[in-house]
């Protein structure tokens, strides 16, 4: 839809700081169709007030003034001649983007249990036998559990837990559905968590 006479944000060209705002975008861009240099200074000096004056509770002092300089060329895209009272050439690596972390799931075939959990049935299937081993079943049992129920994810039943319990350490860890009891799990304290990630 385009009717004449209204302008919106998304017909115009994108900003390069979007924090300043069009208005100072347009400044910057008016400074640099100035003739001489000397307006063209005092134009840039002025907007610098300007945006310094925008964000009182910043830091004051040589940083502040830094990055405003570095923020106007950024505007100006390098283009605006005039004599810059700071070394503006580090503002290019504020423009560059960084490069994205690769975030790495790794081989995990059911996500709602999460890495560690995979790493505990990866610790159960080469235990030995023992107290130590049917502690650390009964927590992992009880975490799977947990994760269960706070992702919603299909049916949270002991039964599935048991099976995916005993499929991921390869039938090493088999609990007994009738003589096993799960901890007591709240599900106040998983609406918190789940309000917490929110």
């Amino acid at each position: 839809m385009n009717l004449e006479g209204l302008d919106y944000n998304t017909q115009r060209e994108k900003l390069l700081l979007p924090e300043y705002g069009r208005e100072i975008q347009k400044m910057v861009d008016h400074a640099m169709t100035l003739p001489t240099k000397e307006e063209r200074q005092k134009c840039a000096e002025t907007i610098i007030d300007i945006m310094g004056r925008m964000y009182p509770k910043s830091n004051e002092g040589n940083d502040l003034q830094q990055k405003l300089w570095d923020h106007l060329a950024l505007m100006s895209n390098f283009q605006l001649d005039i004599d810059y009272p700071y070394d503006v050439t580090q503002a290019l690596k504020m423009a560059t983007k960084p490069e994205p972390i690769n975030y790495s799931t790794g081989d995990i075939p059911i996500r709602h249990y999460g890495k560690l959990i995979f790493e505990l049935f990866e610790r159960l299937r080469t235990m030995p036998e023992g107290e130590e081993r049917d502690e650390l079943a009964r927590f992992t049992a009880n975490q799977m559990k947990r994760s269960l129920l706070q992702w919603s994810h299909g049916s949270a039943d002991d039964e599935k837990v048991f099976d995916d319990l005993a499929r991921y350490t390869d039938g090493k860890i088999q609990l007994d559905p009738n003589s096993f009891k799960f901890a007591k799990i709240s599900e106040r304290e998983l609406n918190e968590k789940r309000r917490k990630k929110k």
